[in-house]
C-alpha cells in the first residue's frame, strides 16, 4: 500500500513542481493508509491546498475542516477553509475562520487584510440585501396599488424582471414571499401583470436548479400550462420561455457546486416527465389557444429529439411517440374550414409536421421506425370513413402533414390501396373544402419526383381538368401550384422542360397576378408563392419575376407577415433567382463521353449565365430584398428550419458578391441578421453565412455593420472559416475581416486571441498562396499590440519571430510593410525581442539594411523604427554591432537628406536613430567645418 509519510513527501514535491493532479493522487493514497491522526490532519490540509489551486472549493473546504477537527488551532487549515468559503460565497463563515487566524497571529498582515476586506464585503452585502428587500416590496406595492400611475406600474414591472435576472436579486424575490405575490399578479387576469409575473419567474428559474424545482412545486405545471394556453401571443411566448428556462436549469444549465446540499436538490426526472406529459396534453386540447398550441409544439421540437446524433439516450423521443404521436397527428389533420376544430394559427400545422420529422429522424433502428409507421397507419385507418366525409378529409389532411414532415411515412400511406383513389374522388367532390384538401395532398405527394410516379403519370391531366373546370379561385390556384410543381420536375436543366415552350411562363404570370391581388385572402396568395417556388427553376420565369416589382414587393410583404409557413417557399424563389443553389461541376470530358454513349446531358439555360444572374441580384437589392431577409431570419419559430436558414445564407452570399452592394446589405440590417445564420443551422449554411460576414467585415466599419455587443459575436464565425478544410477564398476573406476587426480595438484583439485564432493565423503566414500569406501577416501586424500575442513571440522553441524577420526580406512590398510593421511594434513593446531577433536567423542584419534602403517609404520607415528599437533595447553590445555595420552609413545618408514631405517619416526616423546613437556614446556629434 505504501508508507503515508513517503507518499506525503512525494505529494509535496509534485505540488512544488506545479503538478497538482499527481499531488492529489499521492495525498489521497496517503489518507487511505495513514493511521496517525496528526499526520492525517497535515495530509488533509495539504490536499486542501491542492483543491484550492484546482478551484474545487467544496472539496478544499471539506479537507480543511477534517484537519481542523484534529487540531482547532491549525492556522493553515483555518486560512485555507476561509479562502474556500469566500469563493463559495459563504462570507460569514469565512470571516469567522480568518478572525480565529488573526487571534492566533495578531501581527500577520495577510490575515488582517483579509479580515478587513471580508468585513467590508459583509457590510456591503447586508446593505444591498436590506435595500433590495425594500425595493422588492416597494415594486410589488406599486403593482398591486390600483391608484398607481400606468408609467409607475410599467417601471416597477420592468425593474422586477431585471432584478430577477441577477442571482442575488432572484434570491431576494424568492425569500420575500415573491412567488406567492407573482401568482397574485397572474390571478388579476391583466395581460401586463401576467407578462411581468411570468418573465420574473423565468429570470428566477434561469441557471438555478433548486429554485426552479421549488417554483415548479409552488406554481404547479398545470398552472403554467393554463397560462400558456391563453389566446395572447405575448403571454404564450413568455410562458414558453419559462418552461424552457426550467428545462435548461433541470437538465444541466445550472453549473453551481452544491456539495452536500446536492442531496437536498431532488432528482428532476419526475418534474421533467410531468412537464412532457402536460405539453402532450396541450397539443390536442380544445381548451388551448392556437398560440399556446404553437408554443407547446415548439417546446417539444426543441427539447425532445437529441441535439446531437452521437448522444445515446433518445428515450424522450420514444416516450413522446408512444404517448403523443396520435395527438400530433390530430393537429395535422385539422381542417379549419370545418366546424368543431382545434384552435390553430397559420403556423400550427407546419410546426406539427416539423416535430413529426424530428421525432422520426431521431429513431435509431428499423423496429422503432416501423412502430412509428404503424401508429400513423392505424390512426389514418381509424379516420377513413366513406360515410363521413369530414372524418375522411381529416385523414387526407393528416397525410399532407406527414408528407411535409417525414416524407417516407406519408408517401408509404399514399401508396396504400384506396388512398390515392380517395384523393382523386375528393377532387371531384362538390364541396369546396373536399377539393381543397385533396388538391393540397396531391401537391405535397408530388414533392419528391423520384418517389411519386403515380402523381407524374396521372396528376397533370387530373389537375388540368380541375384548373379548367372550377370557378373557385381557391381551388384554381391550388391546382395551378400542383401543375407548377409537376412542370418543374427537371429543375434548372433546360433540356428537361416538362411543358411546351411558353407554358411555364403563362403559369408564372397567373401566379404573379394572384400574388398581387389584395382582394384574395392571404392563405390563397401564399399558394401563388408556392407555385413560383417551383416555376422559378426556369430562367425565363426568374427574369420575368424580377422585372415585376409589384410581385416582388407583394412577396416581401407576405414574407414579413405573421404567417411563417411561407418562409421556405420565399427562400426557394430567392435561391432560384440568384442561382445560389448547389451546382455540380460538370467536366467537359464527361459531357463528351455522355453524348457519345447517348446519355442525357444537363443543359444550362442561356439566361442562367453570370451576367443575367448579376442583373437579377441588382434588381432584388433595389426592391429591398435585404429587409425581407432580415425579418425572415428573426422568425423565432421552429418553422425556420436549418434547411431554410441555409437557403437564406446562400441568398445573402449571392447578394454580397459585388463589394459595392455590401453597404446596402449593412444599411438594411443584414449584418445583424447574418450572425444567427452563422452560429446555428447546417454546416454548409453556417459556412456560407460566415463567408458573407467575412466579406462585410473586411471592408466595413465594424461598429456600423455589427452595432453594440454583436461585433464580438462576429469573431467566432470568422475563426471557423480559418480551418484548413475551408476554401482558399473563405480563408482569405476571413483573415481580411479579422485584420479589420483587430485594428479597431484592444477588446476585439483579446476576443480574437480567446477564440484560439492565433495558431491558424500563424499557420497561414507559411502559406504558399501569396494573397493568403499577405492577409495572415497583415492580421498578425494588427494583433501584435496585444499582450498575449507578444508573450507567444517571447516563448522559446518556436519559429514565430524567425518567420516574421524572414518575411521582411521578401520582394512583395505589401508583405514587407505588414511584416516590418509587426516587427517594429513588437520590438518596441518587448525589448527582449530585439536580442532574440538577432539569434533566430543569421540574415537579420542584411534584411534590416535592405529595409532601411528600400525605395518604398513605408517599408523604409518601418525598418528605421526597428533599428531605433534595437538601439533603445538596453543591449549595448547589440547597439554597438549595429553602428559598426553599414547601417551607420545608411542612417547618415537618410538622416542628412533634405526635408521632403513624401519621405519625411523615414528621414525623421533616421535622425532619431542617430541622436540615440550619440546619446549612447557610439558616435560623436557631427561638427561642421569652421
Amino acid at each position: 500500500m505504501g508508507d503515508p509519510i513517503q507518499l506525503k513527501e512525494e505529494g509535496n514535491k509534485h505540488f512544488q513542481a506545479g503538478d497538482i493532479d499527481k499531488a492529489i493522487e499521492c495525498y489521497t493514497k496517503a489518507i487511505k493508509v495513514c493511521q496517525d491522526k496528526k499526520v492525517l490532519a497535515v495530509i488533509y490540509r495539504n490536499r486542501s491546498a491542492c483543491y484550492l489551486k484546482k478551484e474545487n472549493y467544496v472539496n478544499a473546504a471539506s479537507d480543511a475542516t477534517k484537519a481542523i477537527d484534529v487540531d482547532a488551532k491549525d492556522i493553515k487549515a483555518l486560512y485555507r477553509r476561509c479562502q474556500a468559503l469566500e469563493k463559495l460565497g459563504k462570507l460569514d463563515m469565512a470571516f469567522k475562520d480568518v478572525q480565529r487566524c488573526a487571534t492566533l497571529e495578531p501581527k500577520n498582515k495577510a490575515f488582517l487584510e483579509t479580515l478587513r476586506r471580508l468585513g467590508a464585503e459583509i457590510q456591503s452585502k447586508l446593505k444591498t440585501t436590506f435595500s433590495t428587500d425594500s425595493r422588492v416590496q416597494n415594486m410589488f406595492d406599486i403593482l398591486f396599488d390600483e391608484e398607481s400611475e400606468k408609467d409607475k406600474k410599467e417601471k416597477a414591472a420592468n425593474n422586477l424582471i431585471v432584478l430577477s435576472r441577477e442571482d442575488a436579486g432572484a434570491e431576494r424575490i424568492f425569500q420575500n414571499n415573491g412567488v406567492t405575490l407573482l401568482l397574485n399578479m397572474i390571478e388579476t387576469g391583466k395581460p401586463e401583470m401576467i407578462l411581468a409575473a411570468v418573465r420574473t419567474l423565468s429570470g428566477m428559474c434561469t441557471g438555478h436548479k433548486a429554485r426552479a424545482m421549488a417554483i415548479i412545486q409552488m406554481v404547479g405545471v398545470d398552472k403554467m400550462c393554463s397560462i400558456m394556453a391563453v389566446d395572447n401571443e405575448e403571454i404564450a411566448l413568455a410562458a414558453c420561455n419559462l418552461f424552457q428556462c426550467i428545462n435548461d436549469s433541470l437538465t444541466g444549465g445550472d453549473t453551481r457546486e452544491y456539495g452536500k446540499e446536492a442531496d437536498l436538490v431532488m432528482d428532476p426526472s419526475k418534474d421533467l416527465k410531468t412537464i412532457l406529459l402536460s405539453l402532450l396534453e396541450m397539443v390536442a386540447s380544445k381548451k388551448v389557444s392556437g398560440h399556446g398550441r404553437d408554443q407547446a409544439l415548439n417546446l417539444l421540437s426543441k427539447n425532445v429529439p437529441r441535439k446531437e446524433k452521437k448522444e445515446m439516450d433518445h428515450s424522450k423521443s420514444l416516450f413522446t411517440i408512444d404517448h403523443g404521436l396520435k395527438k400530433i397527428l390530430k393537429v395535422c389533420g385539422q381542417v379549419p374550414e370545418l366546424p368543431d376544430q382545434l384552435p390553430l394559427t397559420e403556423n400550427t400545422q407546419l410546426i406539427a409536421s416539423v416535430l413529426l420529422n424530428k421525432l422520426y429522424d431521431d429513431l435509431k433502428c428499423d423496429p422503432e421506425r416501423n412502430n412509428f409507421r404503424d401508429i400513423c397507419d392505424e390512426y389514418i385507418k381509424s379516420k377513413i370513413d366513406p360515410k363521413d366525409m369530414d372524418k375522411t378529409i381529416h385523414a387526407i389532411n393528416c397525410i399532407s402533414g406527414l408528407l411535409q414532415g417525414p416524407f417516407d411515412v406519408g408517401n408509404a400511406l399514399v401508396g396504400r390501396q384506396g388512398i390515392m383513389e380517395m384523393m382523386v374522388a375528393l377532387c371531384g367532390s362538390e364541396r369546396e373544402v373536399d377539393q381543397m384538401v385533396a388538391v393540397e395532398a396531391l401537391i405535397h405527394a408530388s414533392s419528391k419526383m423520384s418517389r411519386a410516379s403515380f402523381i407524374i403519370t396521372n396528376g397533370v391531366s387530373l389537375l388540368k381538368d380541375i384548373y379548367k373546370k372550377t370557378k373557385n379561385e381557391k381551388i384554381k390556384i391550388r391546382a395551378l401550384v400542383g401543375l407548377c410543381k409537376l412542370g418543374s420536375a427537371g429543375g434548372d436543366d433546360y433540356s428537361l422542360r416538362q411543358f411546351a415552350e411558353g407554358s411555364t411562363e403563362k403559369l408564372a404570370k397567373q401566379c404573379r397576378k394572384w400574388l398581387c391581388n389584395p382582394q384574395i385572402d392571404t392563405k390563397t396568395r401564399k399558394w401563388a408563392i408556392e407555385g413560383l417556388a417551383y416555376l422559378t427553376n426556369d430562367a425565363d420565369v426568374k427574369d420575368d419575376f424580377v422585372d415585376d416589382e409589384p410581385a416582388m414587393q407583394a412577396m416581401f410583404e407576405l414574407a414579413k407577415s405573421r404567417d411563417k409557413t411561407i418562409l421556405y417557399a420565399v427562400a426557394c424563389i430567392l435561391v432560384n433567382c440568384t442561382n445560389s443553389y448547389e451546382k455540380k461541376e460538370i467536366l467537359p470530358e464527361l459531357v463528351q463521353l455522355a453524348k457519345f454513349s447517348k446519355q442525357h446531358v444537363p443543359e444550362q439555360h442561356p439566361k442562367d449565365k453570370k451576367d443575367f444572374v448579376d442583373k437579377r441580384v441588382k434588381r432584388l437589392l433595389k426592391a429591398g430584398v435585404t429587409s425581407a431577409l432580415v425579418v425572415m431570419v428573426k422568425a423565432e419559430n421552429i418553422i425556420l428550419t436549418d434547411q431554410t436558414k441555409e437557403m437564406l445564407a446562400r441568398v445573402f452570399l449571392a447578394l454580397s458578391e459585388d463589394p459595392r452592394d455590401r453597404g446596402t446589405i449593412v444599411a438594411q440590417g443584414g449584418g445583424k441578421a447574418l450572425i444567427p445564420l452563422a452560429l446555428e443551422g447546417t454546416e454548409a449554411g453556417k459556412v456560407k453565412a460566415s463567408h458573407v460576414i467575412a466579406k462585410i467585415a473586411a471592408i466595413s466599419n465594424p461598429e456600423i455593420a455589427f452595432p453594440g455587443e454583436r461585433v464580438y459575436e462576429v469573431i467566432r464565425p470568422l475563426v471557423n472559416l480559418l480551418h484548413t478544410d475551408r476554401e482558399g477564398m473563405q480563408n482569405y476573406e476571413a483573415l481580411r475581416g479579422l485584420t479589420n476587426l483587430a485594428g479597431f480595438s484592444e477588446k476585439l484583439r483579446v476576443k480574437i486571441v480567446k477564440e484560439k485564432a492565433l495558431p491558424e493565423i500563424e499557420n497561414y503566414m507559411f502559406e504558399e498562396n501569396e494573397q493568403i500569406r499577405l492577409a495572415a501577416t497583415e492580421c498578425m501586424c494588427n494583433l501584435v499590440t496585444c499582450k498575449e500575442v507578444q508573450d507567444r513571440y517571447l516563448e522559446d522553441g518556436n519559429d514565430k519571430l524567425k518567420l516574421l524577420v524572414l518575411l521582411c526580406g521578401e520582394d512583395d512590398d505589401k508583405l514587407q510593410i505588414a511584416a516590418a510593421g509587426a516587427l517594429a511594434m513588437i520590438t518596441a513593446a518587448q525589448k527582449k525581442l530585439c536580442t532574440k531577433m538577432t539569434l533566430v536567423t543569421s540574415q537579420w542584419l542584411e534584411i534590416l539594411q535592405r529595409l532601411c534602403l528600400h525605395s518604398n517609404v513605408q517599408v523604409q520607415h518601418r525598418g528605421l523604427v526597428i533599428v531605433y528599437n534595437v538601439l533603445n533595447s538596453d543591449n549595448s553590445d547589440l547597439a554597438k554591432k549595429l553602428i559598426e555595420s553599414e547601417l551607420l552609413e545608411i542612417l547618415s545618408v537618410v538622416g542628412r537628406a533634405e526635408d521632403n514631405p513624401k519621405r519625411q517619416e523615414a528621414i525623421d526616423a533616421a535622425r532619431t536613430c542617430l541622436v540615440k546613437a550619440m546619446d549612447l556614446g557610439l558616435i560623436k556629434p557631427f561638427a561642421s567645418p569652421s
